[in-house]
């Protein structure tokens, strides 16, 4: 194992050799915070998911009437696609950064690829 991917029970290691490790998580203010946050990342991320599908339903019919994509749709598209994968990112644990708008900013609509 690389010193970047420690062992599972690492998490649960006393530094300090003393109490119960798992009493100590539980008793942890940040962890409490963290859990948090969390809850209302999903919240949010269902809000964006709702948000992403009326987006995709206008670009549709945008297209279905006019025959060509709007750019506007497609940038707002970008942006709920980017805000979900930021918190997908924040819930899994890949990154300590909060999401908007608890702390990160709103992703642009540029798209990555061109």
């Amino acid at each position: 194992m690389s010193d970047n991917n420690p062992p599972a029970d690492h998490a649960f290691a006393d530094e300090n050799k003393t109490g119960n490790p798992i009493e100590e998580n539980l008793k942890s203010g940040t962890t409490w915070k963290r859990g948090l946050f969390m809850l209302i990342s999903c919240v949010l991320a269902s809000v964006a998911f709702f948000a992403g599908s009326v987006i995709v339903v206008l670009g549709f019919f945008w297209v279905l009437v006019s025959g060509e994509v709007n750019r506007q749709i497609k940038e707002a598209g970008q942006c709920v696609a980017a805000y979900l994968y930021d918190i997908a990112r924040y819930l899994t644990f890949n990154t300590e950064e909060k999401p908007f708008p608890m702390g990160g900013e709103w992703p642009t609509g540029a798209s990555e690829k061109k």
